[in-house]
């Protein structure tokens, strides 16, 4: 094993001979969220689960903040980590953050003259601007934005608490979803918590969404506040050639709240 899989805590399951999928957790998650979704996937795919530096099991000492002070240096450990893994032709799955973190892992891997790593994209709630700008609407005014970053740095705990109910959406009977969301954001270094919202929630990746050159899978939760409907409609325009799939799920997590729902609308999109 190299250091990339330590340092991003790899783990690697399913059919070695099948299709690889890499699943890209959000801000404030672990691999762990996959859970319900990932193994369906291992009948058929390789599967591949890490967590971001400075999330989860990763090496925190990993942790640079010029590297990770935009969501380029998590774009790199992707190609990084498909590069040692050896992989092609593969299915990337990126939950709201890392939907733009996969959109820049393509660049990336063209960059590097490594095109042949990834061969499609599935973007779960994704948002290339939260801001306002204009006629674009990202669902938050920059003094949201600002007032939710300043929120965190005054009061980590206090802010996963209030926040990741919000995220997670309604889901009256079942109110172990806020619950392990809340962990989850509780668990994270806040020093990195507070450099990583930073990075998503100030970013633009608006420009990028025109240079994605693979099948492209743009999954749109109902009722959720953090990349609404206007947004992934948006991502699906920019896009040419996506396929938009929307889903009864409420919230932003649709992989933990509605797995079976979120697991097959992938599956149509690979098999359609």
């Amino acid at each position: 094993m190299g250091s990339v899989l330590a340092r991003n805590c790899v783990t690697v399951s399913g059919v070695p001979s099948g299709r690889p999928m890499v699943f890209a957790h959000g801000f404030g998650c672990d691999q762990a969220m996959w859970r319900f979704v990932a193994p369906d996937f291992e009948v058929d795919h390789r599967v591949v689960l890490f967590d971001h530096v400075g999330a989860g099991s990763s090496d925190l000492s990993a942790y640079d903040p010029e590297k990770y002070g935009s969501l380029r240096g998590y774009a790199r450990d992707i190609v990084e980590i498909c590069r040692e893994l050896e992989l092609e032709n593969v299915v990337l799955v990126g939950h709201s953050v890392s939907a733009m973190i996969g959109v820049l892992a393509l660049q990336e891997a063209a960059l590097q003259d490594a095109p042949e790593l990834f061969g499609a994209l599935v973007m779960v709630g994704p948002n290339p601007r939260y801001v306002d700008d204009g006629d674009y609407v990202g669902g938050f005014s920059r003094a949201d934005i600002l007032g939710l970053l300043d929120a965190l740095d005054s009061n980590h705990l206090g802010w996963s608490a209030q926040m990741a109910p919000v995220i997670m959406g309604a889901h009256p009977d079942q109110p172990e979803l806020a619950e392990e969301l809340t962990n989850s954001f509780c668990r994270t270094d806040p020093d990195i918590a507070r450099q990583f919202a930073r990075v998503t929630f100030l970013s633009d990746n608006r420009a990028d969404l025109a240079d994605i050159a693979v099948p492209t899978l743009v999954l749109q939760c109902s009722e959720d506040v953090i990349a609404p409907d206007v947004v992934g409609r948006y991502v699906h325009d920019a896009v040419a050639g996506s396929t938009f799939t929307k889903l009864s799920a409420v919230g932003h997590v649709p992989h933990l709240s509605s797995p079976e729902e979120t697991t097959a609308a992938i599956r149509a999109f690979l098999t359609g």
